[in-house]
């Protein structure tokens, strides 16, 4: 299998002048641990992450080093930190001229390159466009929904996935980190909704897709309030008979 068979899209991004506040809501209200981001033309200049978060000065968890330290580390590095942990936009956090792949990159080299950079997510680029992303979790959803079946999907599954993406993207109820598998006409629909009412939307949005013969539900619900997060009705059940 390769990157544009798993990868989710539309894919969440911010700008370098976005907010560091904005872009932590934004994480928690569409439930992702990252956001690649683009500049006024699309290019993707850096991502921001979790792991941006965790030394910041608004909860005291800043970088205490010894004299010592600082002296073999010297006065940059220094320097580095306190924009990290005190700056207010997006660029003077994120990593920039992060790793990425194309839609054509196959998923055991996506896995070599996440273990080697020790990095969760890969933007998927087209050019120096973002058209995608790739998670562990859109790794794990692969798993889930194709162990048992050893062949990949095929170029007509392709076409089929594609289709129910396109149904789905132009309404404001699509899906945040929309996954969808395919395989053998049989779709996997994966990820984070608000509205309950945009569960059966996304369903009957796959199911009148030409191809397509079942739609599996594993949209997870999220309280955008309290971050709170229920799994999907067949993934409970599946996990009640297991």
């Amino acid at each position: 299998m390769r990157a544009h068979q798993i990868m989710t899209r539309p894919v969440i991004t911010v700008t370098p002048e976005t907010t560091i506040v904005d872009a932590a809501n934004i994480m928690l209200q569409k439930h992702v641990s990252g956001l690649p981001v683009v500049d006024a033309t699309g290019k993707l200049v850096g991502v921001v992450s979790e792991g941006d978060f965790i030394r910041r000065s608004e909860i005291g968890t800043q970088r205490k080093r010894g004299r010592w330290l600082r002296f073999i580390l010297g006065p940059g590095k220094s320097a580095s930190d306190f924009v990290h942990e005190h700056g207010r936009r997006v660029d003077e956090v994120m990593t920039k001229s992060p790793i990425t792949i194309t839609e054509d990159t196959a998923l055991a080299e996506i896995v070599d390159m996440m273990e080697r950079n020790n990095v969760k997510r890969l933007p998927v680029v087209r050019g120096d466009q973002v058209v995608g992303i790739v998670s562990r979790a859109n790794l794990l959803q692969a798993v889930a929904s194709l162990a048992r079946q050893v062949p990949d999907p095929t170029a007509d599954d392709d076409h089929i996935r594609e289709r129910v993406i396109d149904a789905m993207e132009k309404n404001d109820w699509c899906p945040f980190g929309l996954s969808v598998i395919v395989k053998d006409g049989i779709v996997h629909l994966s990820g984070v909704i608000t509205e309950e009412r945009s569960r059966q939307a996304a369903v009957v949005a796959a199911e009148t897709v030409d191809g397509v013969k079942k739609v599996h539900d594993h949209l997870c619900w999220v309280d955008t309030m309290s971050g709170m997060y229920l799994n999907s009705p067949e993934d409970d059940d599946l996990a009640k008979a297991s």
